[in-house]
Order: structure tokens, then C-alpha cells, then sequence
């Protein structure tokens, strides 16, 4: 896959905008096959009845329900390309009592990836997947089925590689890219929303934020951790203790918004699953996927 390279730039009253570069008729070239294979995959990658794939001008992002998937058919380069908005209208945060919202970063892969949409199915629960573009690469059957049960989809960068993300906001922008343009080929749209690995309060420095919502992606980190991408290594019956301990406090417009992983390594997460959605029952919640109304964190 051919990957776009920006050039961004801040002008005139902190307006941002995203520049293409590069020979004209060889980015048509491009957008042309990214066009024809779009229409190929639509053939054979069904749409969830419950997800939203938002108008040209973004005019049904708001929503009335916290179960409904968010999704694009254009990337942010096609997008400019076709003259068509890039930057979210306004739009109010979602807020309807105690919302969990199970978020799982770094995937997909062949094991535990699995495994947790095993449970998920079985409690009839949708999640959040922040996925990798590397990871989609050696794993697209397990996008498509994370789509295909009415998961949302979160972009997570291409590598996870610090310090390739983080010398500067083109650096960052460029994986955000390059992973829309991997799931896309996947399952014919992408998302809107993305975390920063790392989390945005500890990797981002004042530009970026701005920039992200030029080019409409909305941000979300956490509230809440079962501490599986710690030195600590929890047990799973630990990790369901720090739900439990977390959800004890209140949170803006009633969101609590759970960090947990399903990569390589993260067995005890899948393990604890059952028990944390046991716990998050039994205290009244409800359960929603992240888009861009989901409520921030903090």
C-alpha cells in the first residue's frame, strides 16, 4: 500500500489545514486505485446494521444512543481531495446515566484478541478496539471480525514506537494516516477517533490537540486501569479489584472509560473480562463504544 505524505503547516488565526504534496497526476493515480479497491472491498465486507457511516459533511454525527460504531469512508487525504470537510461540526457529548465504556489497545492479534471478543459476544457487549496498523497488517481477519460484531474501531498509530511518533506532530499525523489507509483496505471505512499511545497528557505537546481536530479526529484516553501494560503484571483477579476500587468514584457525565489490552502477553485481561463486566453490572452501568460524543475523561 502506497502511503500519502503531508506536509502541515499553521497559518492566518491558528487555522490548520492539511497540505497534500507531490506529483498531481500520481496522487490521482493513487486515489484512483485506493478508489477501485474501496469498491471491491464494499463487495465483500458487509456494514453492521448498527454502525453509522458518517455523510459527506458529517450532518448525522450526532447521535442518540452510546452503542452505535462511528465510521468513515474516506480517508482524510480523500477527503481533501474531494473538497469535502475535514473538521467535525460541533456536537454535544453523550450523557444518559453510567456508561462503561471497555476499550482494548494494541491488537488485533490471533490469541487474545479472539478470546476477548469470545466473551464479549457471550455477555452480547460491544467494545472499543484502538488497533495498530502493523498489527491489522498481520492480522486482518480479526479486524474484520472485531467489525463485523459491531465493535468500534479506534486508531492507535502504525507501530506504537515512541520515539518514531513523537518528534513532532507530522511524524505522529503520518502513522495516524498510514493506519486509516491499512483498515480501510481492511474493511472499507475507517474511524474517527484515535489514542495516543502513551496517553495525549504525558506525549503531546500543546500543537497537537489543534491539529487533530483540524483534520477530525476526536481523542480519548481513560479513566479508569486494570494495569495490564504496567511492571506491576497483575493477576486477573487484581485487575478486577481496580475496576472495582476505580468505579468507586464518580465520573464526568457518568463515563468511565477502561483501559485494558489484547495483544500478545495480555492473557490475565482476558481472563479478568468476565469478572469486570460483572463488577460494572452489578453497580448499575451500562455499556457503550467510544466515538466521537463519547464524553472525555477528564
Amino acid at each position: 500500500m502506497k502511503n500519502k505524505i503531508f506536509l502541515l503547516t499553521t497559518i492566518f488565526l491558528m487555522t490548520i489545514f492539511l497540505i497534500g504534496c507531490g506529483d498531481e497526476s500520481e496522487d490521482k493515480k493513487i486515489s484512483d486505485e485506493k478508489n477501485s479497491n474501496t469498491e471491491k472491498i464494499s463487495e465483500v465486507v458487509k456494514i453492521p446494521p448498527n454502525d453509522v457511516i458518517v455523510a459527506d459533511d458529517f450532518s448525522n454525527i450526532q447521535l442518540d444512543s452510546a452503542d452505535k460504531p462511528v465510521f468513515d469512508k474516506y480517508t482524510i487525504w480523500e477527503r481533501q481531495e474531494s473538497g469535502l470537510p475535514m473538521e467535525l461540526p460541533p456536537f454535544e457529548e453523550y450523557s444518559d446515566g453510567k456508561i462503561a465504556y471497555l476499550t482494548f489497545d494494541d491488537g488485533p492479534d490471533d490469541k487474545n484478541t479472539p478470546m476477548i471478543l469470545d466473551i464479549l459476544k457471550n455477555y452480547g457487549i460491544h467494545a472499543t478496539f484502538y488497533v495498530c496498523g502493523n498489527m491489522v497488517e498481520a492480522y486482518p481477519d480479526v479486524l474484520k471480525r472485531i467489525y463485523a460484531e459491531g465493535h468500534a474501531i479506534g486508531n492507535h498509530s502504525y507501530n506504537h514506537v515512541y520515539k518514531e511518533l513523537y518528534p513532532s506532530t507530522d511524524n505522529f499525523l503520518k502513522q495516524i494516516n498510514q493506519t486509516d489507509e491499512i483498515i480501510k483496505s481492511v474493511i472499507g471505512v475507517r474511524p474517527l477517533t484515535i489514542r495516543t499511545p502513551g496517553g495525549r497528557a504525558g506525549m503531546w505537546t500543546a500543537d497537537y490537540e489543534p491539529l487533530m481536530t483540524a483534520c477530525g479526529y476526536v481523542e480519548h484516553d481513560w479513566n479508569v486501569s486494570v494495569e495490564d501494560a504496567t511492571s506491576k503484571k497483575p493477576s486477573p483477579q487484581e485487575m478486577i479489584k481496580f475496576v472495582d476500587e476505580q468505579t468507586n468514584k464518580s465520573f464526568r457525565k457518568d463515563a468511565a472509560i477502561i483501559l485494558m489490552h489484547s495483544n500478545k502477553g495480555k492473557e490475565n485481561s482476558a481472563a479478568a473480562l468476565p469478572g469486570i463486566i460483572e463488577v460494572l453490572v452489578n453497580k448499575g452501568y451500562k455499556f457503550g463504544v467510544v466515538t466521537p460524543m463519547t464524553p472525555q475523561p477528564w
